[in-house]
């Protein structure tokens, strides 16, 4: 099941634990059990701390247990943890077996507090670059505290479960039976929805900080760039942002990213914040921008007020909030969000294998879409409202190339439909002829490109007529003091690469700034 080179890394991560796992798989007669058989017997052959039985009473088949003699631990994974879920895999066989995780020891400690009895399972799929974030969360919580207990699901393989409980994105959470929540979740975000008094006592903490010299506010590339180019001047650096990695995080395959042939936005989006971790900045996670006020005169503090009530003050202002999901705003898409209507067709795409979907727009993201859910599902529509595709010809050419592909254009989405509980369809407008048709469809996976995240900062400073953040060459916005870089700014093509070299010029104007307020006359 694991190759050489896996055996070997994963030998060289079980040197580390310190006391005894156990494994214990429940397994029956089908092919997927006999693949985790193997792939269980090759990592108890790894280590003599590990130990493997195959008597598991566990209902859900194939699946196995992850345990520590002495302690209370229930941890579970339902289906084969390969793909994306493989680390999710050596990490909670790394922390059962008593290696220590780099959580902050106040996060530890808050998670072993918390009282109750909490039974989370987490639905994922494969494919899915966000769900090893929540998976490995709710797995050192199991660890940490007996109270609680998590089994991570592939809903590929247990596509009645995903049937009954009407699953249409991943990663769903379940606790206690209910639904908690679905999309990528930090341990804080999950702690901090189970600790009640957590988002006070974090506003608290942070209305007692000392204005900085620099806020960035957004931890995207262009945040991080700017962090990192403010810290090595040596003032006083700080970052709030909602999730560090910002839309990166949603992104799979990045290619065009220079000196770096191919990786994935997960991974960029943690190297990012371990790098802007080696220098003397105070970061702030699951912070949420509600409004800014300006200073009123040169010189002044510029205060950003956020959603748990804190409010954070500095000498100069860097904005990085990036872009989100471009919505159809059409009827039936709020209603049906996440209930067939899906915006990350690699997270979500195997939960629809072998139904038809749809795909709107024609530019490379949406091509792109087509082309990857074309392998699962059992038809893909394409519906584009320009009179032709936008994307690169090479894409189109795949694209036309596949069998189970229908391309609509010149068509305009009008509604969403389903029977109140899941998508059953789509309605059009023919542009030409003016005749509105409906296609009947299991999932909607929309891809017409991003919004900024300026809602906060209407009245404060001045956005363009598609809610961009207005800057000059310099990054300077209408504030004097405040600046922006990325997608969330006027300025034309939304890459890394752009983001990372607006955000480190953003950070050097406001240093320019820095020293202009405070030389002597």
């Amino acid at each position: 099941m694991l190759d050489a080179n896996l055996k070997t890394q994963l030998k060289g991560y079980l040197e580390r634990v310190t006391r005894p796992i156990e494994i214990v798989a429940s397994l029956d007669d089908g092919d997927k059990s006999r693949e985790l058989s193997t792939l269980l017997r090759d990592i108890e052959s790894l280590s003599d701390k590990v130990s493997l039985r195959e008597d598991g009473a566990d209902a859900r088949r194939p699946s196995f247990s992850l345990g520590t003699p002495g302690k209370q631990i229930d941890l579970r994974f339902a289906g084969l943890p390969m793909g994306h879920e493989f680390t999710s895999l050596v990490l909670a066989l790394l922390h059962v077996g008593g290696h220590p995780s780099k959580a902050s020891e106040e996060l530890i400690e808050q998670i072993q507090s918390i009282e109750g009895e909490y039974v989370f399972e987490t639905y994922i799929s494969l494919s899915c670059q966000n769900c090893p974030d929540v998976v490995q969360a709710l797995n050192l919580m199991a660890v940490l505290n007996p109270n609680i207990r998590h089994t991570m699901i592939d809903g590929a393989l247990f596509q009645d479960e995903v049937e009954k409980r009407q699953i249409m994105a991943v990663p769903t959470v379940f606790l206690n039976g209910e639904n908690f929540g679905q999309g990528r979740m930090t341990v804080e975000e999950i702690v901090g929805r189970l600790d009640t008094g957590a988002a006070a006592r974090e506003a608290e903490k942070l209305n007692a900080k000392q204005a900085y010299d620099v806020l960035v506010v957004g931890g995207g590339p262009a945040g991080a760039a700017a962090a990192i180019y403010a810290a090595r001047k040596g003032i006083r650096t700080g970052v709030a942002a909602e999730r560090f990695g910002g839309q990166v995080l949603d992104t799979l395959a990045i290619e065009n990213f220079i000196s770096v042939k191919e990786t994935e936005g997960p991974k960029l989006a943690a190297a990012l914040e371990e790098h802007v971790k080696q220098y003397d900045v105070e970061i702030m996670n699951l912070q949420t921008a509600e409004k800014l006020i300006t200073a009123k005169e040169q010189g002044g503090l510029h205060e950003v007020l956020f959603a748990n009530g804190a409010s954070l003050k500095a000498k100069s202002l860097i904005i990085a909030t990036g872009a989100r999901w471009r919505k159809m705003n059409v009827p039936g898409e709020l209603e049906y969000a996440n209930k067939g209507v899906a915006y990350c067709p690699h997270c979500d795409g195997p939960l629809f294998k072998g139904k038809p979907v749809a795909v709107i727009g024609g530019g490379n993201s949406g091509v792109e879409a087509a082309i990857d859910l074309a392998g699962i599902v059992s038809h893909v529509t394409l519906i584009e409202f320009d009179t032709a595709l936008r994307a690169d010809a090479v894409l189109q050419r795949k694209l036309m190339s596949l069998p189970n592909v229908t391309v609509l254009t010149n068509a305009l989405t009008t509604e969403v439909v389903g029977d109140g509980n899941k998508v059953s369809g789509l309605v059009y407008k023919d542009r030409a002829s003016g005749e509105e048709r409906t296609v009947e469809l299991a999932g909607i996976f929309v891809q017409i490109g991003l919004v900024p995240n300026t809602d906060w900062l209407k009245g404060s400073i001045e956005l363009s007529g598609r809610g961009e953040v207005i800057i000059d060459e310099r990054g300077q916005t209408s504030a004097p003091g405040v600046f922006a870089a990325g997608d969330v700014t006027t300025v034309p093509y939304k890459q890394i690469v752009i983001a990372m070299g607006e955000g480190a010029k953003a950070s050097l104007s406001a240093f320019d700034h820095l020293i202009r307020i405070t030389a002597p006359a």
